[in-house]
């Protein structure tokens, strides 16, 4: 893409979109805007609708100096997607910060328990030695040629998204759909997949948790954080049972046990993990009954975790450990509520 093609994208918004531009340096870090859990599909001509991926959020910023990947809780990831920096930094704009997912796949199906054997890699040599294909879908512009683009309408950031970049490599254009709402998400969960993200069409760039995006998920998953283990039975190692829950307000609200989801690779690398966290005391604040062989960690450890419904008292039913996140804080986590 030339020069000139580049610089067209930013002309080609009208009068009233280039009064929202906004003269401004590339900040260091910008707070990525979030999702609220929305339980009814819907189809509505002022929104936008998005394939839901199963992988790890990162914005990518890009100066003459090169590229930096960021995860939704400000941590460098070029160590681990080394070939993705590649990628961006072959794109001829030479100033932009844009927002994605990245992801690995199971067939045709973005996998997390796949991207796993990546997500925990700092160094890039053994992160390509694992023969993981990652891809980064893009679906946001946040600051372009030295604009601020934040306050630009949700569709017109992708349209000058898709008209910027040439998406080089495993670098990828995340599509949306502008209407049929319900028709999408019962085809998405059909096929086996996540389920949509819905946005609004007119949105600013928030960063906060906004109900201007809405996700709709095929099944129940969420984060939850690790405060104990039980201790393993039978042929079982390392340990039996992860104790899961989530903040409210500053107290951490217990959720369960999970005791199924784990390989022996998940429970020799996680055992040692929380082996080195354990404390005297729960962390929880409302355990009850305890269960017998608990050892309690500190609670810094956040996993993604399955389950098929919450129960009356908080308690998830049928649960299973998905892995282990490392771009949340584990004071960000609580439980997640339709809207």
């Amino acid at each position: 893409m030339s020069a000139r093609t580049r610089a067209s994208a930013l002309k080609e918004l009208s009068a009233e979109e280039r009064r929202q531009l906004r003269r401004a340096s590339q900040p260091r870090w910008i707070e990525p805007m979030k999702a609220v859990l929305h339980d009814r599909p819907f189809s509505d001509p002022d929104w936008i609708y998005e394939r839901k991926l199963d992988g790890v959020r990162c914005l990518a910023f890009r100066t003459p100096k090169g590229v930096r990947l960021l995860s939704r809780n400000d941590k460098s990831l070029n160590n681990s997607y080394p070939e993705l920096v590649e990628a961006l930094e072959r794109e001829p704009c030479p100033d932009f910060i844009v927002d994605g997912e990245i992801v690995a796949f199971s067939g045709h199906i973005t996998s997390f328990s796949r991207l796993q054997r990546r997500m925990h890699i700092a160094d890039p040599k053994r992160a390509l030695r694992t023969g993981v294909a990652v891809y980064f879908y893009l679906f946001d512009v946040l600051h372009l040629e030295g604009h601020d683009t934040r306050r630009l309408p949700q569709r017109t950031r992708k349209k000058l998204l898709r008209g910027t970049l040439d998406f080089h490599g495993r670098v990828r254009y995340l599509s949306h759909r502008n209407r049929e709402g319900e028709k999408l998400f019962v085809d998405a969960c059909r096929r086996g997949l996540e389920g949509l993200i819905a946005k609004r069409a007119e949105s600013r760039y928030a960063s906060t948790r906004s109900t201007d995006w809405l996700k709709l998920k095929c099944s129940h998953e969420q984060e939850l954080v690790i405060g104990g283990f039980t201790a393993p039975q039978g042929k079982r190692t390392d340990f039996g049972a992860l104790l899961v829950g989530y903040y409210e307000g500053r107290e951490l609200r217990y959720a369960g046990k999970v005791g199924t989801g784990f390989d022996q690779r998940t429970l020799t690398d996680l055992g040692g993990r929380m082996r080195k966290l354990e404390r005297a005391d729960p962390p929880f604040a409302d355990v009850h009954p305890i269960p017998k062989g608990t050892h309690w960690i500190e609670p810094e450890l956040v996993g993604q975790f399955a389950f098929s419904e919450w129960t009356r008292d908080g308690r998830l039913r049928h649960p299973r450990y998905l892995g282990l996140r490392n771009d949340k804080r584990p004071e960000e986590v609580v439980r997640e509520r339709p809207r």
